[in-house]
């Protein structure tokens, strides 16, 4: 007898339709209609920068609109084969509509998931940066593989990974790694990696094959756009140039094209050398410390407004936000959603999304 998938199928209109108030997609419609008129009128292109950024605001509405669509009409046709396979007892067509159940199940999650992102840059491209904390030459090594996990999960994303500072530790791993993503929801989404990781294993580098706990520091950053405004005065940075440090091989300057910006009154310190140009380092630098400053004013604020609130206790030991055991058993655990998977190989390879979307969800929860 054929299984009737109604219900089913009246949940997911429910929840597809729900999700589309919430991704405002009636507005979307309307500003990407604006859009598309604004880049038709005589003379758009004379600002090439300002067009970009006017096209590039309209690609991502499109896409967003584009995967509501597609989800509404295939709930339509899951729907209307529902219907048939009842009516003719079809067992292959009731098999495909259990398979676009699944498929607009998994729909309704991404697009959810986007729906959670409220910030004003959460849509948007993200700075990331890993440092080594407290471990000595095994921090640089861990940093090496915090740098792979993040880089390999923005590959499975598809988003666009460009590396501005990566400078090799001293025999082992790296020293630090600033690389830039760019993709749908990209900061948004790796929001969930801010903060410190923990590592747990024997250390590769004991003779004595001692267990050693080892720190690493993540720091993501959203890309502003040209019209937030940042104030930072040309007198304020001491601009520094000097030959770049690679792996060897092409990636070796011969030119003194690495570029460091130093900002005196808070010293916030960024370096970019992997573009193939003074200029063109320069110009990154300045973007990230334009995103790095403006991260410190929001900071600043939200410190005066937990003063205001009075002390804040840490939960949990220490500052980690996820821990990596790799001896005497395998277990990463994410210390505010609670999830945690045995998978360590999988995790390092940059299978994370469980973790990224299982933080955003806690997120809201709290909120």
């Amino acid at each position: 007898m054929i299984e009737n998938h109604e219900q089913e199928l009246s949940a997911l209109r429910q929840r597809i339709e729900t999700i589309g108030g919430y991704l405002h997609i009636d507005d979307k419609r309307l500003q990407l209609q604006e859009l598309e008129e604004l880049s038709a009128q005589p003379g758009f292109w004379d600002n090439q920068q300002q067009a970009q950024g006017v096209m590039s605001q309209a690609a991502t509405l499109r896409d967003e609109i584009a995967e509501y669509d597609r989800a509404s009409s295939a709930l339509e046709d899951a729907e209307l084969a529902n219907e048939l396979a009842l009516e003719d007892d079809d067992e292959d067509m009731a098999a495909e509509v259990v398979s676009s159940i699944a498929s607009l199940t998994k729909a309704a999650d991404s697009m959810e998931l986007s729906s959670w992102f409220d910030g004003e840059f959460d849509h948007g491209d993200a700075v990331v940066s890993i440092n080594p904390g407290q471990g000595g030459l095994e921090a640089q090594d861990w940093t090496e593989m915090l740098f792979r996990m993040l880089t390999r999960y923005c590959e499975r994303k598809k988003w666009k990974v460009t590396l501005n500072d990566v400078v090799p530790g001293e025999g082992i791993g790296l020293d630090r790694a600033t690389f830039t993503v760019s993709g749908r929801n990209a900061y948004g989404m790796l929001r969930s990696e801010m903060g410190v990781h923990r590592l747990v294993r024997i250390s590769p580098t004991d003779q004595q094959k001692r267990r050693q706990t080892t720190f690493g520091g993540v720091e993501v950053m959203p890309v502003l756009p040209d019209d937030v405004e940042v104030d930072i005065r040309q007198e304020d940075l001491r601009i520094d140039v000097y030959r770049s440090s690679g792996p060897g091989g092409q990636c070796v300057n011969t030119t003194d094209s690495a570029v460091r910006i130093t900002h005196l009154p808070t010293g916030t310190v960024v370096t970019c050398q992997n573009e193939k140009s003074q200029i063109q380092n320069r110009e990154t630098a300045m973007k990230i410390l334009r995103a790095r400053l403006y991260q410190l004013e929001l900071q600043k604020r939200q410190e005066q407004v937990d003063e205001l609130r009075g002390p804040k206790h840490e939960i949990g030991f220490g500052h980690q936000i996820r821990n990596y055991v790799l001896y005497p058993y395998q277990l990463v655990k994410d210390l505010r959603s609670g999830i945690e998977t045995g998978n360590v190989d999988a995790v390092l390879d940059g299978d994370i999304e469980e973790f990224v979307v299982g933080y955003h969800r806690w997120r809201v929860g709290g909120a």
